[in-house]
């Protein structure tokens, strides 16, 4: 679980044409999700937010200010493209593992046995179906256990809905195949170990899931920072693959994006954070980010 925690909080140039008449207000601190992103030769905002990528459908609202934002920018930017076919559905194509592994190569055989009850018995999935893929997209299918709600929904989801209202296009900085890749960076066994560890443990993880939850909702960065560097969320082993590359590589993006035009860009909360942060390395490229009322 403590991959699939970590992917909760863990994509033309048309010219800057838009301006914001009303400038956001800004919050009293840095305990914001929502950073007004200018300077560096921008002659208008562009926005980063943080997303927890699921939570109970009553627990997503947005703010004036987020609402506002996404009005006054150009394109809406996802981690993918996620209006785009190919990636929603190309996502089966990576869902299992290379070289022909198998669930049965990962255990020993009480623990693929263990593995098979609990997705017949709780899932009601045949492991046969799903020997193949890979145990980190397998333990994602997991998070409906933990969630203390029936009905649960996407942040991303509903942001892409206020952006095509608003006639926003959307983009993304990854493909299907560039998210899949990160988890072949994970070893199959660190994967494997983690699901089972999630089948032993589901009752703590539902634990850790509702902690997460309610850091993310206090927008408290440094306290979501902190949780992140706990050890039984496993980040640091996995830092690299699941935040600091990603981030060093959109950021390269970024520079030749917010030159052409002005984004909202809405990427899991855990990118934002730390020295390797969305908002250090911009604040290094000379662009300032300023934190925004979210309220």
């Amino acid at each position: 679980m403590k991959i699939a925690l970590l992917f909760l909080l863990t994509f033309t140039g048309l010219g800057c044409t838009a301006q914001t008449t009303n400038p956001l207000s800004s919050n009293k601190d840095d305990n914001t999700l929502l950073w007004e992103i200018s300077g560096n030769g921008l002659t208008s905002p562009s926005y980063l937010f943080g997303t927890f990528h699921l939570m109970c459908k009553d627990d997503i609202r947005f703010s004036a200010n987020l609402r506002q934002a996404i009005k006054d920018v150009q394109d809406v930017y996802f981690e993918m493209d996620l209006d785009d076919p190919a990636n929603t559905f190309g996502a089966l194509l990576y869902m299992n593992m290379k070289d022909g592994k198998t669930l049965k190569d990962l255990y020993n055989d009480s623990d693929y046995q263990k593995l098979n009850n609990y997705l017949r018995d709780s899932l009601q999935l045949p492991t046969a179906m799903l020997e193949k893929m890979k145990p980190g997209f397998l333990e994602a299918m997991f998070y409906p256990k933990m969630m203390p709600c029936k009905n649960i929904g996407s942040i991303e989801e509903a942001l892409m809905k206020i952006a095509k209202a608003g006639k926003k296009e959307i983009r993304g900085f990854e493909t299907i195949a560039e998210q899949a890749a990160v988890f072949d960076s994970i070893p199959y066994e660190t994967q494997a170990k983690s699901l089972l560890q999630t089948i032993d443990s589901l009752d703590q993880y539902k634990k850790y899931f509702d902690t997460m939850t309610r850091v993310y909702l206090s927008q408290d960065i440094k306290a979501i920072e902190g949780l992140l560097s706990k050890s039984e969320f496993g980040m640091e082993e996995n830092r690299e693959a699941l935040l600091d590359n990603r981030n060093r590589n959109w950021v390269n993006q970024l520079k030749k994006i917010l030159s052409e035009k002005t984004i909202f860009m809405a990427v899991g909360a855990g990118h934002l954070l730390g020295e390797n942060g969305l908002i250090s390395l911009l604040r290094k490229q000379g662009y300032q980010l300023r934190p925004i009322l979210n309220q």
